[in-house]
């Protein structure tokens, strides 16, 4: 944890991830407006009433904003949490365990991987109709699994070769205790990147899925503004702010979760951290033209 406040990338993207879940758990003591309620006139522009302006049939762009932050952060963080779990564990199990535990779920890992993932969503959200966000993030986090697995396996086969794992077994200690106590800890930086970019790609997918109709129009989310604004022609009719504003939201939250991926590939991967090794040949060639 040290290490993450001290690297900028990672107090950077802290900063901006810790601002979009305070403002969304603040949500009712930032604004009066029901974010569903019709509080004035179609597309009116931003203004001391409406901060961020008004959609086509009168919502309030704000308040729909940061009560859609609410909902695309707990798809994106559920999903995120459900992709990583199922990943590490069959990760985990696959390469300590071998053998055929480890042929069965590497079978079903390459299968999943096969199968291109955005399709697959498409077809499984038509199918199911206007999905609700629970059921969007249960679907990210039940196809989406295999790319972490592959590479919490592939690191467990290396780990499994420590002298602390052959000493545990040497002791007796069971496996399922190996494989959470003396395996685990030593994947958190892989589990954390994993973690992170799952998170990154939940957010995305669910608003690229709502966007196309895919999703509840019921609901209050980032995706739903989208799809909302473009079925309303938004920009044609020079109404910016209701297409705009999501966008941006969307955008930030991706820079503020990638600088947090960034900083912690950095932190597990030393020779990523290239900055403090530019740092050191430039000093290096400056005290060498300073003995010319």
């Amino acid at each position: 944890m040290a290490g993450l406040v001290r690297n900028r990338k990672a107090l950077v993207g802290m900063i901006i991830l810790l601002i979009i879940v305070l403002i969304a758990v603040a949500a009712p003591l930032l604004t009066g407006y029901n974010p569903a309620a019709r509080v004035g006139r179609p597309h009116q522009p931003p203004s001391a009433e409406h901060w961020l302006g008004t959609t086509r049939i009168g919502q309030d762009v704000f308040a729909r904003l940061i009560y859609g932050a609410r909902t695309s952060l707990a798809v994106g963080f559920g999903a995120g949490l459900l992709i990583t779990v199922l990943g590490t564990a069959l990760g985990i199990i696959a390469g300590y365990r071998g053998g055929k535990t480890d042929e069965i779920i590497s079978f079903f890992t390459n299968m999943v991987l096969v199968v291109p993932n955005l399709p697959l969503l498409l077809v499984l959200a038509s199918f199911i109709g206007q999905a609700s966000p629970m059921v969007i993030a249960i679907i990210l986090g039940l196809t989406s699994w295999a790319w972490g697995a592959r590479v919490t396996r592939a690191e467990t086969l290396s780990v499994k070769q420590k002298d602390f794992v052959k000493s545990a077994e040497m002791m007796g200690e069971p496996r399922w205790r190996i494989m959470t106590f003396e395996i685990f800890p030593n994947l958190i930086s892989i589990v954390g990147i994993n973690f992170i970019g799952s998170v990154i790609f939940a957010i995305i997918t669910e608003a690229t899925l709502e966007f196309l109709g895919l999703g509840d129009p019921k609901t209050v989310s980032w995706g739903m503004m989208l799809y909302n604004a473009q079925k309303a022609s938004a920009l044609s009719v020079g109404a910016w702010w209701d297409i705009l504003t999501p966008c941006f939201a969307l955008a930030l939250l991706g820079v503020g979760l990638s600088l947090l991926n960034f900083a912690v590939d950095e932190i597990a991967n030393p020779r990523l951290r290239t900055g403090n090794s530019m740092k050191r040949w430039s000093s290096l060639i400056r005290s060498g033209e300073g003995r010319l």
